[in-house]
């Protein structure tokens, strides 16, 4: 198989991306991912939408499934085979840095979107915050913008923390707060940066 990133919002398709797509027998994706990969799949292109995420190895190998932002960052990346191609895409930590102008080098990336165990990605923030590390986190909705500054605060970090929704849509929308004033998101489509002060 093929896995594409699609990038995190449209117009985020990079031209390898597209060409990908543009040559696929059948392609594969989430709504979401189908929907921003839309414009550049032919129209006689069979489509369908994956149901079952942990059988996509058992699909055709010249399949190409659509991965949202980048498929190496908590997406789809993840079940590919040494025989797949992973074709990256614009991340929304990429997004999120430039929206912020603030530079890639000093920052770890942490997901606690679809884990199971909340309590792992608790740990690795912790973990990584306490090497001095600022943090872009994807969260879940057990582990969201408020609890991660409450465990900010027991922790004693103090920390500017940015709420960027809905990264590439017009709804667009980033927002400010710190560990003792987290920033509320309206939309579940948003990631968490933690800048250490």
């Amino acid at each position: 198989m093929i896995v594409v990133g699609v990038g995190v919002g449209p117009k985020m398709l990079t031209a390898e991306g597209i060409e990908a797509i543009q040559n696929a027998s059948v392609v594969y994706g989430s709504g979401r991912a189908l929907e921003l990969a839309k414009p550049y799949i032919p129209e006689n292109t069979p489509i369908d939408t994956i149901k079952d995420y942990k059988n996509i190895h058992l699909l055709p190998t010249d399949a190409v499934i659509l991965s949202t932002g980048d498929p190496m960052f908590s997406g789809l990346g993840k079940f590919a085979t040494d025989n797949d191609t992973v074709i990256p895409g614009i991340s929304s930590f990429q997004v999120a840095c430039a929206r912020l102008k603030v530079n890639l080098t000093n920052f770890s990336c942490v997901t606690a979107h679809g884990r199971k165990d909340i309590g792992s990605a608790r740990d690795e923030l912790i973990q990584e915050i306490g090497l001095g590390k600022n943090v872009f986190l994807l969260p879940d909705e057990k582990f969201g913008a408020s609890e991660v500054c409450e465990l900010l605060a027991e922790i004693g970090v103090s920390a500017d923390v940015y709420s960027l929704e809905e990264l590439g849509y017009p709804e667009e929308k980033i927002l400010k707060g710190d560990v003792l004033n987290p920033p509320l998101p309206v939309s579940d489509l948003y990631g968490l940066m933690i800048v250490l002060k």
